[in-house]
This record gives structure tokens, C-alpha cells and sequence, in this order.
């Protein structure tokens, strides 16, 4: 068995006592679906609204909450482009509970990041809304492991850096 980063030969175990529930129940398979796609589309909608609101207000922090995460996505493509970590379902004879065709590019999650800067900018402007986010970042981020797209590791490094990353918006 390969090792990859964290995870090491007992993944594909980690990974099959995981998804058993789903297995036993595929309704579960398609609401983890489901759920995936509406927790990632719905904080792309939410966002521009949200800057767009600051805007019409007149609030010079849309600026900061644009500008921020635009710039770190743009560098955390790059990182990850170069590191380019197989996925799970590349790696180990896994089925994943979430059909994805894309190869590589697994570490660090960008769809983690770009939840967890987003929530940044929340909180930069009204933290229950920015804790609400960081909750919602979190269940996605289990969600894309249980769907054998990435790894904890790459959900954990893309939880950290868009952390990290948003706390630009309180300098």
C-alpha cells in the first residue's frame, strides 16, 4: 500500500468503515450528495449578495472581503497545482460515495478554503453570520472526506489556510 501525507496503509479501512452506514442506506448516498452540492452553491450565492450589500451600504469592508479571499484562492490554486496529491479513490481501491472524474489536486481542499475565508469575511463583519459559516465549512469539510474526495488532511490544511488567510481582514 502507498502512504499519503497523514494517511497511511489503514486508510482504505478508515475510508470502508466510514461509508458503511451510506452503503446500507443509498437514500443516504444521494442526500450526501445533495447536501455537498447545496452547502458549496448556496455560499456562492450568498457571498457576492453579501458584498454586494456591503456596497450599497457604503461599507468599505466589501473591498477587504473581496479582495482577501480573490488573492489567497488565486495563491492556494497554485500551491496545490504544484503539489498535486492524488486523491483517495486514486490511491486506494476505494469506491467513493461521491463520483468525481478530476485527478490530482487534492491537498489542500479548495472548496474547504474558499468556505473557510468566506466565513472569514463573515465574521470580519458580523461575527454570528462568520460562526454560522465556519460550522457550515466544517460539515462540508466532513462531507467531501465521507464522499472519498479528499482526506482529512486535505480538508484540515484547507480549513487552516482559509482560517488563516481571512484573518488579513481584521488587520
Amino acid at each position: 500500500m502507498k502512504k499519503c501525507g497523514l494517511e497511511t496503509q489503514y486508510y482504505e479501512q478508515f475510508y470502508s468503515r466510514i461509508s458503511a452506514p451510506f452503503r446500507k442506506h443509498p437514500a443516504w448516498i444521494r442526500g450526501l450528495n445533495l447536501l455537498n452540492r447545496f452547502l458549496t452553491g448556496a455560499v456562492y450565492v450568498i457571498y457576492p449578495l453579501f458584498l454586494i450589500r456591503l456596497m450599497w451600504l457604503g461599507d468599505i469592508r466589501w473591498l477587504r472581503a473581496a479582495a482577501v479571499p480573490a488573492v489567497f484562492f488565486v495563491l492556494l490554486s497554485v500551491i496545490r497545482k504544484r503539489i498535486d496529491r492524488p486523491r483517495p479513490y486514486e490511491t486506494w481501491n476505494l469506491s467513493p460515495l461521491m463520483k468525481k472524474a478530476t485527478r490530482g489536486h487534492s491537498m489542500p481542499s479548495r472548496h474547504i478554503f474558499s468556505g473557510a475565508v468566506i466565513s472569514m469575511a463573515f465574521l470580519s463583519v458580523c461575527p454570528p453570520m462568520g460562526i454560522f459559516f465556519l460550522i457550515w465549512s466544517c460539515l462540508l469539510a466532513v462531507i467531501r472526506v465521507l464522499g472519498g474526495v479528499h482526506y482529512p488532511s486535505d480538508v484540515i490544511c484547507g480549513l487552516l489556510a482559509g482560517i488563516l488567510s481571512g484573518l488579513l481582514m481584521f488587520v
